[in-house]
C-alpha cells in the first residue's frame, strides 16, 4: 500500500496489469516506482500539458519509417479493409465475397484468423530502415478494427491469441531498440465505435438480401467455431443504436473529431475506460518514445477525459524513467495553437506552407496504408526522388517525415516498394547531413514550387495538390553554423542562383557539394549566390545539397 500511495501522489494511475502475475515475465514490463520525482507533474488539462517541451531527440531526428501493418493487409486490397467490407458493392466487398465469402458468414473477424504473419522479419526490416536513414521507427499498435497488436489484458482479439500468435510490438522494439532507432507506436482503435457501424448492415439486394453481417453477433453464437470462447462484440463493439445518417458510408469523415451535433453515437463509459486501460498498459509495458494518436486532437476528446488522462500519465512516467528528462512525444491531429504546445501536430498526407513555431510532422505512405497488391502490381508505389523532395520541403519548415512503408500480410516487403526504400538509402547515404539534426534557416525556400500552395484541407489531405519540386526550387536547412541548400534536381545550365544568399544577405566563405571534397567555384553579387557546379557523371539524383559556409 506504500507503493500504490506514494505513486498516486504523483498525480499517476496504477494499471491492474501491474498486479498480474503474467505481466512480470515480460522483458518490456518494468514498474517504475523508484524513479526520481519528475520536473513537472502533469494533469489531466490542457493548461498542465502546456508545460510540454518536444525533446531534442525528435528535433534531431526529421525522418521515421512506420509499419502501418496489421490484420487489414491480409486481404491486400487496401485501407479501411475491416470497414469497407461491409459497403455492398463496393470494390472491397465485392472483392470479399468472391475471396471469403459473404460477410454474413465470413467477417473481419475470420479474416484476423487467417492472418498468420509468416514472413515477417523486424530484423532485416530494421536494418534496411535504419540504413535508409530512418532515426525513429514507429509500429502499428491497433488500428480502427479494434485488435490489439500486443499483448493485451484489456483486449482478448490481441495478437498473442489470434492470427499470428505473436507480440508484434514486442518484436518491433527488439528490433527497434537493438539498432539505436527510438522507438513509436500507432494508436487508432478509439474509433472503432463507430468505424465497425457498417458490419450491422445488411445486402439490399441478391439472394442474402436482408441477411445481417455478422456486426452483432455475440459470444454465444461461437459455440463450436473456431472463436468459440471469444466475444465478437469485444472487437467489433456494435451492440448500440447506430450514428446519424449511418446508411452514408461518408458520414463517418464529419463525426470524426466527436462532435454531438453532428449525430455521432457517444461511446459508453465502459468502451472509453476499456481504451484507456489498453493504451496505458501499451504504454507502461513497451515503453515508446512516441505514441501516434491517430485522432482530432486525443482520443475520445472532448466527450470523454480519456486522452487527456492518458497524456498526462504517459509524460508523468516517462520523465520519471529519464530522471525528470521528459523524451515523450505524442502525435496529434488538427489542433488549436493552444494544443500545439500540448503535443506535436502531424499532418497526414500533408505539409504546411511555412516554417512553424514548433517542430511539427508529416505521415504518409509510399502506397495504401495497408497493403494493396495493386499498387505492386501497377508500378505506382512513391518513387524515392518524391519521398526525398517531400523529406526536404518539411524538414526545412521544422517538420519531420513519418513514412509508412507498406508490407504484405504476410509480413514481407515487396521488391517495388523495397526499391523505393533502397533508393532513399542511397540519397542519406551521401545527403544525410543535411536532413539529421538540422534545424529551419531564416526561410524555408525559393523557387517556383512556393507559389500558390494547396491549403490543408481537415487533418491534411494537400499531398500532390501543388507544383512540383524541379532543378528551380531550393530548400534550407542549417546546423552548426552551416547552411544547406539543397537543389531540387541538376540544373541544366550546370549553376545555380541563390537569391536568399545575395551579397548584402549574408557573406559566403566556401561551397561544396555533398559527396564531393572539392570546393566549387562562386560568385556572390546583389542578385544572389552564383555557384558552379562541379562535372558530376550522374545528373539523376533526386536533389544535391549544397554545404554552404
Amino acid at each position: 500500500m506504500k507503493r500504490r500511495t506514494a505513486i498516486k501522489a504523483l498525480g499517476l494511475t496504477i494499471p491492474s496489469l501491474w498486479l498480474s502475475k503474467s505481466i512480470a515475465k515480460s522483458s518490456f514490463r518494468t514498474l517504475h516506482t523508484n524513479a526520481p520525482i519528475a520536473k513537472v507533474d502533469f494533469k489531466p488539462d490542457w493548461k498542465s500539458l502546456e508545460q510540454y517541451q518536444v525533446p531534442n531527440w525528435f528535433r534531431d531526428a526529421k525522418f521515421g519509417i512506420w509499419a502501418h501493418w496489421g490484420p487489414q493487409c491480409q486481404p491486400e486490397r487496401g485501407d479501411w479493409y475491416a470497414r469497407g467490407m461491409y459497403e455492398e458493392g463496393s470494390d472491397q466487398y465485392n472483392y470479399h465475397v468472391e475471396k471469403y465469402g459473404h460477410p454474413s458468414k465470413f467477417g473481419f473477424k475470420d479474416v484476423i484468423n487467417e492472418w498468420k504473419a509468416e514472413k515477417w522479419d523486424p530484423e532485416m526490416l530494421l536494418d534496411l530502415y535504419k540504413r535508409a536513414g530512418a532515426q525513429y521507427f514507429v509500429a502499428l499498435a491497433n488500428h480502427h478494427d479494434n485488435m490489439d497488436l500486443y499483448e493485451s489484458s484489456h483486449q482478448p482479439w490481441n495478437s498473442t491469441k489470434i492470427g499470428p500468435k505473436k507480440d508484434l510490438v514486442a518484436g518491433w522494439a527488439r528490433a527497434a531498440k537493438k539498432r539505436g532507432l527510438r522507438f513509436g507506436v500507432s494508436v487508432h482503435a478509439a474509433h472503432a465505435w463507430t468505424w465497425y457501424e457498417t458490419a450491422q448492415r445488411a445486402d439490399k439486394k441478391g439472394s442474402l438480401q436482408g441477411i445481417p453481417y455478422d456486426g452483432k453477433v455475440t459470444k454465444a453464437d461461437g459455440t463450436g467455431k473456431w472463436w468459440d470462447g471469444l466475444d465478437p462484440q469485444e472487437l467489433y463493439a456494435q451492440n448500440h443504436p447506430l450514428s446519424k445518417n449511418a446508411k452514408d458510408s461518408g458520414a463517418i469523415h464529419s463525426q470524426w473529431g466527436w462532435d454531438v451535433s453532428s449525430g455521432v453515437n457517444v461511446p459508453s463509459k465502459a468502451y472509453c475506460e476499456n481504451f484507456h486501460d489498453r493504451t496505458i498498459e501499451l504504454i507502461d509495458n513497451y515503453d515508446p518514445d512516441l505514441v501516434y494518436f491517430d485522432d482530432t486532437v486525443l482520443p475520445l476528446w472532448p466527450i470523454d477525459d480519456a486522452g487527456l488522462r492518458i497524456a498526462a500519465h504517459y509524460y508523468n512516467v516517462n520523465q520519471q524513467k529519464n530522471k525528470g528528462k521528459l523524451e515523450a512525444v505524442i502525435n496529434g491531429k488538427i489542433l488549436n495553437e493552444q494544443q500545439r504546445k500540448c503535443m506535436v501536430w502531424d499532418i497526414e498526407r500533408g505539409q504546411s506552407d511555412q516554417i512553424e513555431k514548433e517542430p511539427w510532422q508529416t505521415c504518409t505512405c509510399i502506397g495504401a496504408w495497408h497493403y494493396d497488391r495493386r499498387i505492386y502490381e501497377n508500378k505506382s508505389y512513391k518513387s524515392a526522388k518524391t519521398v526525398i523532395h517531400m523529406l526536404a520541403d518539411v524538414v526545412s519548415k521544422n517538420g519531420n517525415l513519418l513514412l509508412s512503408v507498406p508490407l504484405r500480410g504476410d509480413g514481407s516487403i515487396d521488391s517495388e516498394a523495397l526499391k523505393t526504400v533502397e533508393g532513399i538509402a542511397s540519397w542519406m547515404e551521401v545527403n544525410g547531413e543535411s536532413i539529421i539534426g538540422t534545424r529551419p534557416w531564416k526561410i524555408f525556400g525559393e523557387g517556383p514550387a512556393m507559389d500558390g500552395v494547396a491549403p490543408l484541407s481537415g487533418p491534411g489531405f494537400n499531398e500532390g495538390k501543388n507544383k512540383p519540386l524541379t532543378a528551380e526550387d531550393i530548400r534550407f536547412t542549417t546546423k552548426a553554423g552551416i547552411i544547406y541548400a539543397i537543389v531540387m534536381g541538376w540544373p541544366e545550365t550546370g549553376s545555380v542562383l541563390i537569391k536568399s544568399l545575395a551579397k548584402e544577405k549574408h557573406e559566403v566563405k566556401k561551397v561544396s557539394l555533398l559527396g564531393m571534397n572539392d570546393r566549387l567555384t562562386f560568385k556572390q553579387t546583389a542578385v544572389g549566390l552564383e555557384v558552379t557546379l562541379p562535372n558530376v557523371t550522374d545528373r539523376e539524383q533526386a536533389a544535391y545539397a549544397l554545404k554552404i559556409g
